[in-house]
């Protein structure tokens, strides 16, 4: 396995990105505080669908192809 292949599978990517956006939006909003900002790190890799950690540790939320 690469280290920037995908392992993030469809509803990984989803939560990913909801809940980065949710972070981002009630950071800007002041609703919590600067560190809602940290939402910038699963909504990128929700949205290029690779994690570092996941490739680190070998997992993948992906489906394993069929053979």
């Amino acid at each position: 396995m690469t280290f920037l292949s995908k392992n993030v599978g469809p509803l990984d990517r989803t939560l990913r990105v909801s809940g980065g956006v949710l972070l981002i939006v009630l950071a800007a909003t002041e609703i919590i505080g600067r560190w809602g900002y940290i939402g910038v790190v699963p909504l990128v890799t929700g949205v290029i669908g690779t994690c570092p950690l996941y490739s680190l540790f070998g997992f993948s939320t992906c489906a394993r192809a069929r053979r």
